[in-house]
């Protein structure tokens, strides 16, 4: 077993206590009064994001594995040439400035599909605000890897909760 000692040598940033916080942050996250938004005849999911922010979509993907939605994965610049208006596209970066998925953010103002961006802020919020494009700004918590589980809840609340 680890001790304290070594573990703060290699965590000098205490993420391991935020990790300790993970029940308590996904719950509040799944019950956050983010305005709910609805999207109707979806048969195709993009996840879009990059590193942390990008493992929500392999966590979703797993998810909806067994379900007849297609999820496509996104971890660069381009969007699946199968975008049509029964796709959502689900943009996330958390710190908002991540030139990939501000790349297909704007690569959806093209194209007739449903589209939700998260972010903590950033250019991605400002992108949002300018196109009437749905966002919702979550809050970052240390990095996007510690964040994944505010994110991943606040996501599953808006995009495939009621």
């Amino acid at each position: 077993m680890l001790s304290k000692e070594i573990l703060e040598k290699y965590d000098p940033h205490g993420m391991h206590k935020i990790y300790d916080k993970w029940p308590e942050i996904s719950h509040k996250a799944y019950e956050s009064d983010l305005e709910p938004v609805h999207f109707d005849n979806v048969d195709h999911i993009v996840f879009a994001g990059m590193g942390g922010s990008g493992a929500i979509g392999d966590l979703f993907s797993s998810i909806l594995s067994k379900s007849d939605i297609h999820v496509s994965l996104v971890k660069g610049y381009l969007l699946p040439k199968t975008v049509d208006k029964n796709t959502l596209v689900v943009v996330t970066s958390v710190s908002g400035n991540t030139a990939e998925t501000l790349t297909v953010l704007d690569s959806t103002k093209k194209l007739d599909c449903n589209v939700i961006a998260f972010s903590s802020g950033g250019k991605m919020e400002e992108y949002c605000n300018k196109n009437k494009i749905n966002f919702r700004k979550i809050e970052s918590i240390h990095s996007p890897r510690v964040s994944f589980s505010k994110y991943t809840y606040a996501i599953l609340n808006e995009t495939l909760g009621e």
